[in-house]
């Protein structure tokens, strides 16, 4: 395998060279206030990637920010900066950075991460000792009056308490708030710093991003397991627009190429990552 890796490299290099020479911005699409994955002051692991691949390809990045919601792509990825004029093919940008593997709407690398959904439960509020979210189900009516856990309008965490009968304990949040003052991660810190909830089934970038904003050990962070009908963990590509199959092959190979590189990065957000398979 290894020598296969060698030899796409090898082979790729001039591809992603011409590439390159062909524009001189990495145009990128962004949330500006979406920690740990992107920041306006480009402090998030996917702006750190970005840079690393603009470095690699010669070229500056550039951004056009947008929140991460409904209508993302439509007003990044294939808006056109003359918003009077949709068929100039003047993009606002070229590539969103964090897509799921088979997101419909974009043409997707191969995945660069993976992670999992976890359990992140907050210490020292009298559930130290749940080491499996199986506990959960077998927890005595008393306990579970004291319950407090986020739970999503969708997702498999919510999916998950459904199943095991604990909806009536969430505490309800919407996946895609439109605040424009806190991502999801950042309102889910505050919240656990306010004890309006003690724990949440958190996909694993954004568990990490509430672990990094208070003191070391202040949660136990446990790996959510496959249950029947729901999956935990996913891997995570790039995406550019249907038919840019050019620059998907350029990046494909940066991907490749830097994969070392992207872990270190995404590792030193403590991000739970699961290995990707070959």
């Amino acid at each position: 395998m290894d020598n296969v890796r060698k030899l796409v490299i090898g082979m790729s290099l001039m591809a992603v060279m011409q590439f390159a020479g062909a524009v001189e911005t990495l145009k990128v699409c962004a949330d500006p206030l979406n920690p740990p994955y992107s920041t306006k002051d480009e402090q998030g692991f996917e702006n750190k990637i970005a840079e690393l691949f603009a470095k690699e390809l010669g070229q500056k990045v550039e951004y056009t920010w947008f929140a991460q919601r409904i209508g993302f792509i439509r007003n990044t990825l294939t808006a056109d900066v003359n918003d009077w004029d949709a068929t100039s093919n003047n993009y606002k940008c070229d590539l969103v950075m964090g897509v799921p593997t088979g997101y419909d709407l974009t043409l997707n690398t191969e995945p660069y991460y993976k992670s999992t959904y976890v359990l992140l439960i907050a210490k020292g509020r009298g559930w130290d000792d749940i080491k499996s979210a199986n506990q959960l189900t077998e927890l005595a009516d008393t306990q579970l009056e004291k319950l407090k856990i986020a739970m999503f309008d969708r997702g498999p965490g919510t999916t998950w308490l459904q199943q095991n009968g604990l909806l009536d304990q969430g505490i309800s949040y919407q996946s895609m708030s439109g605040d424009s003052e806190n991502n999801v991660a950042m309102q889910i810190d505050k919240d656990f710093k306010a004890k309006k909830i003690d724990m949440v089934i958190l996909w694993g970038p954004m568990a990490a991003y509430v672990i990094s904003q208070s003191p070391k050990d202040s949660y136990n962070m446990i790996a959510m397991q496959a249950a029947p009908g729901i999956r935990f963990d996913f891997s995570m590509a790039m995406g550019v627009r249907k038919g840019d199959k050019d620059r998907k092959a350029a990046l494909d190979k940066l991907i490749v190429k830097n994969a070392d590189k992207i872990n270190k990065i995404i590792e030193s957000y403590q991000v739970p990552l699961l290995p990707l398979q070959k």
